[in-house]
């Protein structure tokens, strides 16, 4: 809970984020916070203690960073965006374990579970099926998934907090099987969310699935942010700008970005046997945002939450046809 006295704008914040209180939860606690009725005086999401990296069987084929120093991939981010038979062939299988990880993961989902012990669990069913966790020590990431809650936007790391009755919190999958990676996510409830949070989640979900009826071959890019945009501002709520959809393969982010909003300049053509995902933020205030000083966690700038989904999609001759579907 925010304390009686509040820092000063120029102090860290209260949530043990690191970062200044004027560009964390200053905006939620004078002024959106206290709109929210049964919401005021609820503590921000605060870092807890990260458990050491889990260890993967050397059995387990694995991506160019998995062991590199710093994490930093050697594949070069231009593969193609069009897909050979063969790699289509091999996401339709990756992409079908990453759908499977996040369902098992999601169903231990509960109010008292840690984000640590999610991690756990997505772990060992990653390689359960053969597959590596792509984000283990990418670019240094220290978790085998990403568990972002409530105000966190993406790229949460799990640690010992433990989920409480009202949160919500998204469980991002990558599975590195088959020398390809899947990707998918969810956004969970925990016990009793409050309507305008459920709400959110359900916004946040048309988006996606308004996103990928934008799909079609011949038609730019920029046609499923159009689409995300439009839902996404017509219910009052915004889409984050800061992080998109990218195209996948063999490399885990290729150089093709797939904006969420309106971005003119995505002008790329969609065409049959492209593969990228749509995976739109939804944030119920502004779309600003802030990075915590782990390099990694990113937050609502005004403090309140945000949700996500997402899928991995291939570029039919009449549409998309969603890869990580269970």
């Amino acid at each position: 809970t925010a304390p009686a006295v509040l820092p000063g704008p120029n102090d860290a914040c209260w949530c043990g984020s690191g970062s200044k209180y004027k560009k964390c939860h200053r905006g939620a606690d004078t002024v959106e916070a206290r709109k929210k009725g049964p919401d005021t005086g609820r503590k921000g999401v605060r870092p807890g203690l990260v458990s050491p990296r889990r260890v993967v069987p050397i059995t387990i084929a694995r991506p160019d960073y998995a062991d590199a120093v710093g994490g930093r991939p050697s594949r070069s981010r231009n593969e193609p965006d069009v897909k050979s038979p063969d790699v289509i062939a091999r996401m339709r299988r990756a992409c079908q374990a990453a759908a499977q990880v996040l369902v098992e993961t999601a169903q231990h989902v509960r109010v008292g579970i840690t984000t640590d012990e999610l991690d756990a669990i997505a772990h060992e069913a990653y390689l359960k099926r053969g597959g590596y966790p792509s984000t283990l020590n990418y670019h240094k990431f220290p978790k085998s998934l990403c568990t972002s809650v409530n105000e966190v936007i993406c790229h949460g790391i799990p640690d010992s907090r433990a989920l409480e009755d009202g949160d919500i919190v998204n469980l991002d999958i990558t599975i590195y099987l088959d020398g390809v990676h899947g990707d998918c996510s969810a956004t969970y409830l925990v016990g009793n969310v409050e309507p305008q949070h459920q709400r959110l989640v359900q916004i946040a979900r048309e988006c996606l699935d308004i996103g990928i009826a934008a799909v079609k071959p011949g038609r730019p890019i920029s046609d499923i942010g159009r689409a995300v945009e439009a839902h996404a501002v017509k219910n009052g709520t915004s889409v984050v700008r800061a992080y998109c959809g990218h195209g996948i393969g063999e490399t885990f982010h290729t150089a093709l970005q797939v904006p969420h909003y309106y971005e003119p300049e995505a002008d790329t053509v969609m065409q049959p046997g492209m593969i990228f995902t749509v995976e739109p933020m939804i944030n119920q205030g502004h779309w600003d945002h802030r990075t915590w000083n782990d390099d990694w966690t990113v937050v609502t700038a005004d403090g309140l939450r945000s949700a996500q989904f997402e899928h991995t999609l291939l570029v039919t001759d009449t549409g998309a046809e969603i890869l990580t579907v269970p």
